[in-house]
């Protein structure tokens, strides 16, 4: 896991140590990080999952007494803790770069993903919002490539912050066309 300091940027690399892979510029690049908002509307979307499967397994237990039911009823809330704590560890490893050809977006914690998109790679840039991230001021930037693992999003953003991303990688995109 990275953690940030108060500059915004990723913690130094001690001497005589090998940077990470997914860290190749950390004097260069001025990370971003996204809303801690979003860690309230994913946490809303689990516990309307859990509490969905828990109604359905306690319904099951209590018609008919099975053990199996109760069972799967304490793994399903156990399951909703631990992924409660891996939500508000995973919103905070979210993060994106602006560059002078291309943007940044890492996260992951079990498995860090690094994702470099050059501007002039891009075909189109996407803001979304679905209801519970209007509820919370909240919107996503998806950029497509003709690549499509290459697709990068950055979730948890201000929709003025989302508009401003998405013009500037559309302004960017559009001056280093390659032409596909």
């Amino acid at each position: 896991m990275v953690s940030d300091d108060a500059s915004g940027g990723p913690p130094p690399t001690p001497p005589n140590a090998t940077p990470s892979p997914l860290e190749p510029w950390p004097d260069t690049v001025r990370w971003q990080s996204i809303s801690t908002d979003l860690i309230w509307v994913e946490l809303l979307r689990l516990s309307a999952g859990v509490a969905v499967v828990s109604v359905v397994l306690g319904g099951g237990w209590a018609y008919t007494g099975a053990w199996p039911f109760g069972v799967a009823l304490g793994g399903t809330l156990l399951f909703g803790v631990w992924r409660a704590v891996t939500i508000v560890r995973a919103v905070r490893a979210w993060g994106y770069a602006e560059r002078d050809d291309d943007l940044l977006v890492r996260h992951g914690l079990l498995v860090r993903r690094l994702s470099i998109v050059p501007y002039s790679r891009m075909q189109f840039v996407d803001v979304s919002a679905g209801p519970l991230e209007r509820a919370f001021d909240l919107a996503t930037v998806q950029l497509h490539t003709a690549a499509a693992a290459s697709d990068a999003r950055v979730p948890g953003l201000r929709p003025t912050e989302a508009s401003r991303l998405r013009d500037r990688l559309t302004a960017l995109g559009e001056d280093r066309a390659e032409g596909l």
